[in-house]
């Protein structure tokens, strides 16, 4: 106990110093970068332990800083824009910039895909739309990494926001069912045969 105890305590003090060594932006900007959904402000403020005014205030100071509109630091707009959507708060790429992206995806020597990777888009055809929570309750892993490199790769992509929880939802591309060789999921095979006892988490409801 007591070991635990001096273990939360030296991480406490490692969190304290980190939030008094850097800005609050700088701290948004990390919190952002890694997040995988739209964080909200009031999120943003508990993770940053900052009253949800000042949060907000800084965030509007880095969409203007981004855009190239600060006052005090005026200049082109960055290659990514910080955008308010779903109640929260993301990175995007600059929307002029998607064909640079998308020529580099495209360009890039396609790769195995892993056999998570197969197992987490077979998860997404099958229960489209869905969200990534949903997804890692079905495999009972994480699949962050997994769903970014099948969004690189073009295989899925966001079709929108869970009306309760407002999180992304994701289905396939017109990519993948020209890989596969049909023109619509409706023509994929019938999971059921596939799996040990016809079910493993695709007879639930899609979230």
């Amino acid at each position: 106990m007591e070991e635990t105890a001096e273990t939360e305590q030296a991480a406490d003090t490692e969190l304290s110093r980190a939030r008094n060594g850097h800005t609050l932006a700088q701290q948004l900007e990390a919190l952002l970068i890694v997040a995988d959904e739209p964080l909200s402000a009031v999120a943003l403020a508990t993770a940053t332990d900052r009253p949800v005014r000042e949060v907000r205030a800084a965030l509007e100071a880095l969409v203007a800083e981004f855009n190239g509109e600060a006052a005090e630091r005026p200049g082109s707009p960055r290659g990514f824009e910080l955008r308010e959507v779903a109640g929260g708060y993301r990175f995007y790429v600059r929307e002029s910039l998607d064909p640079v992206v998308a020529d580099f995806v495209q360009q890039q020597t396609p790769a195995r895909l892993s056999q998570a990777a197969l197992e987490t888009l077979a998860v997404v055809a099958y229960r489209q739309p869905i969200s990534r929570g949903a997804i890692a309750s079905i495999r009972a892993v994480n699949v962050d990494s997994v769903v970014r490199t099948l969004l690189a790769r073009g295989l899925i992509t966001e079709v929108g926001q869970d009306p309760e929880t407002t999180a992304t939802l994701y289905g396939t591309t017109e990519a993948l069912l020209g890989h596969l060789g049909v023109g619509d999921v409706s023509e994929l095979p019938p999971i059921a045969p596939l799996l040990d006892d016809g079910s493993e988490g695709f007879d639930r409801e899609p979230v």
